[in-house]
């Protein structure tokens, strides 16, 4: 096969190499942003201003000069002389700080002063995810809002339940929506938590002992103290782990991915409800004007954004195995093969579930309900499910309870015959409305769908009220996001 042929300067173009389609056809702009270079890089470089400047107000010998030269250069960088100290020194974290010293000269000897690689990078994952996490807690308050109006609009519409994939007990649309929303609060709760609890790792040096710190104090444990707390604070943090070794536990990322993956599974299940229901006629999924379903069939309006959701839960659900086998496989201080899988690893996880998310709110704000053939199902099912009904009816209207469950068991069995045998209509109304032992019977008010619900709209009202109104109020000022995909 012939060699593509390099760009200029030596650089393949960008359709001769591989590019993540997370990045180009499912994740936000504001989420590919967070796991850039670019913020990576600007993000480690916060941390070494955070540092100095910390060291310089706790009196170490670094100027302010020298503090305010950092400053200057802080989004400054030059990513072709990174990549030419990074091919003489084999270390990432050097050539970037070798990059940075260059353009901050009279800083240069002062930068990194008492720190290890893991103190930059440990702590800018953490943020980073910290960000990531905000722009996923936003997706899932955006989702629960779109379900609540569902909810609202549908809390009383009757449909057919199902377990086993069988026909089951009536609940309504409006229930259904809330089981779906149900899961991602959960979510949210989880996001939440480690949103207000993520800490930062600390300045801790080489094996998590701050022994190069405290050198630089004289012995001065407080002022180490002082110095961590400093840094953390500059950083946006209130608390560091109580205790790490060069790296944060990675049980940490563990725990992360597996928000993550729980929301993949909550996200699998709804689109899996929608492509089932888009199957019966009775929803679907927004589907554009001008939108193709099939290339060889016309008519078909396949659940493409639903089976996209489906796919990449299924991706981010398999990344748990990654995180957990990374925290078991850190060996006493630290080993560096979680590194190659991290740098995949969480930017990925957050990137699928962004993508996930976006598709979550687009089908839940927009998909397109059909209550004739929802009704038209109930009609096909509800004469079996009223029988006790219609039973207990005739009987209070004088009739042997024994004869008349004999009829209605005769009936039910030629009607179900007639549908499976034969393909036809349920026709048990028409036998037990012709057969004079139910000449007394209301069919009409014992097979109105509402009075099968049970207690579903008041749920929903509930629902709404103690789970989602809270929610709401909490989130008042946090923004809503409008998805990116095309619907």
């Amino acid at each position: 096969m012939a060699k593509s042929r390099p760009r200029a300067g030596g650089n393949p173009d960008p359709l001769d190499a591989y590019q993540s389609p997370l990045v180009a056809r499912n994740a936000s702009r504001d989420m590919s942003a967070v796991f850039s270079p670019r913020r990576r890089a600007v993000t480690w470089r916060r941390i070494w201003l955070a540092l100095a400047e910390a060291q310089h107000e706790m009196g170490l010998p670094i100027k302010a000069a020298q503090v305010r030269a950092l400053k200057s250069k802080l989004n400054e960088i030059d990513f072709k002389a990174v990549a030419k100290h990074e091919k003489q020194l084999r270390h990432d974290v050097m050539a970037h700080l070798h990059a940075f010293g260059d353009m901050a000269p009279a800083a240069r000897g002062i930068l990194h002063l008492g720190a290890t690689s893991m103190d930059v990078v440990d702590n800018a994952d953490l943020i980073l995810m910290r960000e990531a996490l905000g722009i996923t807690r936003e997706w899932l308050i955006t989702a629960i809002d779109a379900f609540a109006e569902q909810m609202r609009e549908h809390k009383a519409l009757p449909c057919l339940g199902f377990t086993h994939y069988q026909p089951a007990q009536l609940t309504t649309l409006g229930k259904r929506c809330s089981l779906w929303c149900w899961d991602f609060v959960r979510d949210l709760e989880a996001i939440d938590a480690l949103c207000d609890t993520l800490p930062f790792r600390g300045i801790r040096g080489a094996t998590g002992t701050q022994a190069s710190f405290l050198k630089l104090f004289d012995g001065s444990a407080s002022k180490v103290a002082k110095l961590e707390q400093l840094v953390a604070s500059k950083l946006g943090f209130s608390a560091c782990e109580p205790v790490c070794a060069q790296t944060y536990s990675r049980k940490l990322d563990a725990q992360v991915v597996s928000a993550l993956c729980n929301i993949a599974a909550g996200a699998h299940k709804f689109a899996n409800d929608i492509r089932l229901l888009a199957n019966l006629k009775e929803i679907e999924e927004p589907f554009g004007k001008s939108q193709i379903g099939s290339s060889a069939m016309p008519y078909k309006r396949n659940p493409m954004l639903c089976e996209r959701a489906t796919g990449l839960a299924r991706f981010v659900i398999s990344l748990a195995q990654s995180a957990f086998q990374n925290a078991a496989e850190q060996w006493l201080e630290r080993t560096l093969d979680d590194s190659s899988n991290k740098r995949l690893l969480i930017p990925e996880a957050f990137l699928a579930t962004d993508g996930i998310l976006q598709i979550v709110v687009s089908v839940a704000r927009g998909f397109v309900v059909y209550p004739e053939m929802i009704r038209a199902r109930i009609n096909a099912e509800l004469p079996f499910m009223a029988s006790e009904n219609i039973l207990m009816a005739a009987t209070a209207a004088g009739g042997d309870r024994q004869e008349l469950h004999e009829r209605i068991r005769r009936h039910s069995q030629a009607a179900a015959n007639e549908v499976k045998q034969h393909g036809r209509p349920n026709d048990l109304l028409d036998r037990l409305s012709g057969d004079d032992a139910f000449a007394k019977v209301n069919f009409d008010k014992l097979l109105d769908p509402k009075a099968f619900v049970g207690l579903a709209p008041q749920q929903v009202d509930a629902f709404l009220k103690n789970v989602v109104g809270p929610i709401q109020k909490k989130h008042r000022n946090t923004p809503r996001r409008e998805p990116e995909i095309s619907v």
